[in-house]
């Protein structure tokens, strides 16, 4: 039997929280429709085990390695330039969105005045729809417009990341020390010259470390981009399910998981280098 000064003083709460979030849950799941047991109904298992089956032996053949690299780079290439495209909207719009550099914040002790913090709200609505649409629904309207190929993905990404950066980064912006920012403002220096050497310094290792990130997410998001046509692995994928071939889908699917663990390596290095 516990003694009174040896219990948890936070455990009728935890208990109470997690009995609400049991609630919660519940409906969730019921609209949702989950019910696991349907994997062992029948012949769903059987039939996931010979799915499973036609994925080896993988698929070496010469002619099928060439084009597992030439996809490989087109992904890549989707992803990079996708997020090169986010990069130059997500910079300046992250800027424009932060109070970091507000001149009326920096000489009010960081409370900017309400005009120039309405300034910013159409910035911010603008990330806020950019981000709102998955990249999946541009990829389709890019399709469209431009044909199949990379350029739907290129375009797709770099809309719906610049949305995500921008908000990232101006949070960034702001969580950090402000203090070197605005004293070199109130000492007349630029915006750009108060971002560069009173923001940017402490924020690198965060902008990096997230940027990589987001990059292994675009890597990740060109692969479904191609089963509606924007090209690289995703579009091969595609094909190589509707002729059933097994070898191939699991040989670059193998691929993307080596994609994957080269984005971490990356994201470590960078990380290790600026922190």
């Amino acid at each position: 039997m516990l003694s009174r000064d040896t219990r948890d003083p936070a455990l009728l709460p935890r208990l109470m929280l997690t009995a609400l979030a049991l609630i919660l849950l519940w409906p969730g799941i019921r609209l949702a429709e989950l019910d696991v047991s349907v994997l062992w109904h029948g012949d769903s298992a059987r039939d996931m085990g010979n799915f499973l089956a036609g994925f080896w032996p993988l698929a070496s053949d010469a002619e099928f390695l060439a084009l597992l690299f030439d996809a490989t780079l087109q992904t890549l290439a989707i992803a990079t330039a996708g997020m090169a495209i986010a990069l130059l909207i997500a910079i300046p719009a992250g800027l424009f969105a932060s109070r970091a550099l507000s001149l009326s914040a920096a000489s009010r002790g960081g409370r900017p005045l309400w005009w120039a913090q309405a300034l910013r709200w159409p910035v911010r609505g603008l990330l806020i729809f950019l981000r709102s649409v998955p990249e999946i629904v541009w990829a389709l309207l890019f399709v469209r417009a431009v044909g199949l190929g990379p350029t739907a993905g290129v375009l797709a990404i770099g809309i719906t990341y610049a949305g995500m950066l921008g908000k990232v980064y101006a949070e960034i912006f702001e969580s950090v020390d402000q203090r070197p920012a605005h004293a070199l403002m109130q000492a007349g220096s630029g915006r750009l010259a108060a971002f560069c050497y009173g923001i940017l310094p402490t924020a690198a290792a965060e902008l990096m470390s997230y940027t990589v990130y987001r990059w292994e997410c675009a890597v990740r998001a060109s692969v479904v981009m191609g089963f509606v046509g924007a090209g690289g692995l995703g579009q091969q994928i595609d094909l190589s399910l509707r002729m059933f071939a097994g070898g191939e889908v699991a040989s670059m699917l193998l691929t993307f998981l080596l994609l994957v663990m080269l984005a971490d390596a990356l994201s470590r290095l960078l990380r290790g280098r600026l922190a």
